[in-house]
């Protein structure tokens, strides 16, 4: 008897990722690819997603039961009223200062939204642009909606950056009245089933036509769960962006945090502007390898970097115009490499302390998941500067979005 599959897609900054699991949650195939465009073009998602869905044997396809997506948390995309984009996505690290009146007059009480990173303030620049004839979608309900072929739905997690209350399970009432509330999706809770695959698309990647579609995440949520965070754990997401996140008691709404609920618990968390995106701008993979080797985690450099990828910092400081120090460079390729992992540590120590002062308590052991949580030097380095025991987690976010998927009602 062939076993069901069920699936989880995660998209990144910089590239999406496929893990597939059998009945019994045990990783069967995994695969990930390069985004061909930018990230900002829907076209690398979907480009992506039909390359890591033909890499799949048909025995894969044909069994596959459940598919849910997660994807980058706060990058909007408005499309017509059929699901076509009008134009690129605004990203998630990208501010949006032109209405910052009006976001004002829309988040008396809502002080999470009023920052220029809010998608809500990426909305009005996207209304601005389009009109109100269009629809606003983050970027897993935009490919989730793709798969079904309707784009009615957006997940609640996807959607606390345009408004969405999770304890009032509504979008604030000074939406009401608005030209474009009609652009918002209807919500539906994480882990729900939306509906069955096109037929079309189906018939296209030679799917099993009766796939369910699952709502997803965000991608940061997808890690946590791959990461089964405990009540007294911490998690940081060392992907292109640096994310911390811990479990509270009950929702909190400050500026530069987000409260999810994910598997019936509050998680808090902030996301940088930072993260390995830099690391990237400097050194390939190989040569990080190598010269990590090189470096002595027990030093200091004294450098002092502020390593953001580009300008402009979200969390642990909310600050559009935040320029990067990334120099003086030393001449060392290792030693430069040492210091902007210290750099990040300290953006991360930052983000914890943040945390620690909202929350009332700081975590007890920090699991780490993403490709930065590969490498020991800078766990070494991390360790020494946040001082607090670090391990790794070596599950990948797609595999969370995986588990999303069969744990689904």
């Amino acid at each position: 008897m062939v076993d069901d599959f069920y699936g989880g897609l995660d998209f990144g900054t910089s590239g999406a990722r496929i893990s597939i699991i059998d009945p019994n949650k045990e990783l069967v195939y995994s695969n990930s690819v390069r985004y061909q465009y930018s990230f900002k073009n829907p076209k690398s998602w979907i480009n992506s997603c039909g390359e890591l869905l033909d890499n799949l044997s048909i025995g894969v396809k044909s069994n596959l039961n459940k598919l849910a997506i997660s994807g980058t948390s706060g990058t909007l995309i408005a499309s017509n009223l059929k699901g076509d984009p009008m134009g690129e996505a605004i990203p998630y690290d990208q501010a949006c200062n032109e209405h910052k009146i009006l976001l004002e007059l829309l988040t008396s009480k809502e002080d999470h939204l009023r920052t220029p990173y809010s998608s809500l303030a990426k909305a009005l620049n996207l209304i601005d642009k389009y009109g109100t004839n269009i629809l606003l979608r983050h970027q897993s309900d935009w490919i989730t909606g793709w798969f079904l072929k309707d784009w009615t739905h957006g997940e609640e997690g996807n959607n606390l950056k345009l408004g969405w209350d999770l304890k009032k399970e509504s979008w604030p009432k000074s939406y009401l009245n608005t030209s474009w509330q009609k652009c918002l999706p209807q919500i539906i809770k994480s882990g729900r089933i939306i509906g069955q695959v096109n037929s079309d698309l189906a018939e296209r990647f030679k799917l099993n036509k009766k796939l369910i579609l699952i709502s997803g995440t965000t991608d940061s949520n997808a890690s946590l769960i791959a990461a089964s965070l405990g009540k007294e754990d911490g998690l940081t997401v060392l992907g292109t962006t640096i994310v911390v996140k811990k479990m509270i008691d009950k929702p909190i709404k400050k500026q530069g945090i987000t409260t999810h609920r994910v598997s019936g618990n509050w998680i808090c968390g902030g996301a940088s502007n930072a993260g390995c995106g830099i690391l990237s701008k400097f050194f390939s993979d190989l040569e990080i390898k190598e010269l990590s080797r090189q470096i002595n985690p027990s030093k200091n450099t004294s450098l002092n970097l502020l390593p953001l990828n580009s300008r402009g910092e979200r969390f642990p400081v909310s600050n559009s115009n935040l320029e990067p120090i990334l120099g003086p460079r030393p001449v060392s390729d290792s030693l430069y490499l040492h210091a902007l992992f210290e750099g990040l540590a300290n953006i991360e120590l930052k983000g914890w302390e943040k945390l620690g002062e909202i929350t009332g308590s700081l975590p007890k052991k920090i699991i780490t998941i993403g490709g930065g949580s590969r490498n020991p030097q800078w766990r070494k380095i991390r360790e020494k500067i946040i001082n607090i025991p670090i391990v790794s987690c070596n599950k990948t976010s797609s595999f969370g979005t995986a588990l999303l998927a069969i744990n689904s009602k």
